[in-house]
């Protein structure tokens, strides 16, 4: 059987940049297993897999899988399958407004923008399914997690910012670094209790490459089968959480760029947008650029 997909860049304006990331829109019939086996194949962050949606007023159901494991929930898959969809599905009215796509992913309906802009990528945004929470546990000592990505201890931390552990549907050890060189000479890694499930880690610094950006950030997940992420939107949601409780933003609208990727030759900006209200989080958004890089067919 053949089974259409395209591949697309994501958190950038132009190919061969940002995450990049597989969409296979004819899913149906295949099981787990395959699943896996062609998320392994196209070995990339992830792979997208669309099926039908269970209710009908949604848009579709997706799967997300890494090389090793399936995700509930991942960002540069929602921004791009959500605007993948709707450029294949309603080129013409996406041309003339923004659209509304439900996908139904593990973590929940997840209610996604898409927009088309005149000479532009595509782009598209969603709002946080889940807010992120503070995960059980203390993190590991600041010695250790050093270690665990080959800095000193004194690389770790800046500002009121230490490791902190939080999730908005995947897992994450938030990792300051205090410069933009420290987090260069990073080595991929991971620390020693993390298990296929996670937490995968995220490290970032206040300092960054372009101007504009608030943060600059790498993200490791070898258990997940991901070495380094070029862009990582479930975690920069659940980095809301990590903003909120270091930051200390104040009440109203706040918009956050986050740089990742730069590293890896692979630049990527990822929009965070929160709603502080008597000084609690109520909301987030999580937004980016898509280009369509290739189209192809699966014969299995």
């Amino acid at each position: 059987m053949a089974r259409r997909f395209q591949t697309l860049d994501v958190f950038t304006e132009t190919a061969l940049a940002g995450n990049p990331l597989a969409v296979v829109l004819d899913a149906d019939g295949l099981d787990d297993s395959r699943m896996q086996a062609i998320a392994a194949e196209f070995n990339l962050s992830e792979t997208v897999f669309v099926f039908e949606p269970r209710n009908a007023i949604n848009t579709a159901r997706v799967r997300i899988f890494t090389p090793k494991r399936e995700l509930p929930f991942a960002g540069h898959p929602t921004i791009g399958t959500a605007a993948l969809l709707a450029h294949r599905r309603a080129g013409d009215m996406l041309a003339a407004q923004d659209l509304r796509i439900v996908l139904e992913e593990a973590v929940g309906d997840v209610v996604c923008s898409a927009r088309h802009r005149k000479d532009k990528a595509l782009a598209a945004y969603f709002e946080l399914p889940k807010l992120p929470e503070r995960l059980g546990g203390k993190p590991p000592p600041r010695a250790e997690v050093a270690a665990s990505f080959g800095l000193e201890p004194g690389d770790i931390g800046f500002g009121r910012h230490e490791p902190s552990l939080f999730s908005a549907g995947a897992p994450y050890l938030f990792v300051p670094v205090r410069s933009l060189g420290a987090i260069g000479r990073a080595k991929p890694g991971a620390i020693a209790r993390a298990t296929a499930d996670g937490p995968a880690a995220f490290l970032y610094t206040s300092e960054a490459e372009r101007a504009g950006s608030a943060y600059h950030a790498r993200m490791f997940a070898p258990a997940w089968g991901v070495t380094e992420d070029p862009a990582t939107g479930s975690a920069a949601a659940a980095f809301a959480g990590v903003f909120h409780a270091f930051d200390r933003p104040g009440d109203g609208e706040h918009s956050l760029a986050i740089e990742q990727g730069f590293e890896m030759g692979r630049p990527s900006l990822i929009a965070l947008g929160l709603t502080i209200e008597a000084g609690a989080l109520r909301a987030a958004t999580i937004g980016g650029s898509v280009v369509i890089v290739s189209s192809g067919s699966l014969d299995l």
